[in-house]
């Protein structure tokens, strides 16, 4: 594959490229980690929130959020933490 060049935006957002998330399965609402491997390297990698990777089912109207994330591994639940602080800043900046 040919390099693809992208210009950083002045909020510093930048597009994955359509072929490359095509090609990786990368979708909207995707759960992106950013990895600094040396001084000019980052590793862009999909994340899968938890190994079940199901929302989990709701029986009893009385659940609540808090009882889902308590349900989560201590991995899942930071991984849910930090998506949802991400969803809340992207609706911040709206």
């Amino acid at each position: 594959m040919e390099k693809i060049y992208k210009i950083l935006g002045k909020r510093g957002r930048i597009t994955i490229p359509y072929e490359l998330r095509l090609k990786h399965g990368f979708a909207y609402n995707d759960v992106v980690s950013f990895e600094e491997t040396d001084k000019d390297t980052i590793v862009i990698r999909r994340e899968k929130i938890c190994d079940r990777c199901k929302v989990p089912v709701i029986e009893e109207k009385s659940t609540s959020l808090l009882d889902v994330l308590n349900s989560l591994t201590v991995r899942e639940q930071k991984a849910a933490f930090k998506y949802l602080a991400k969803r809340l800043a992207d609706l911040e900046d709206d």
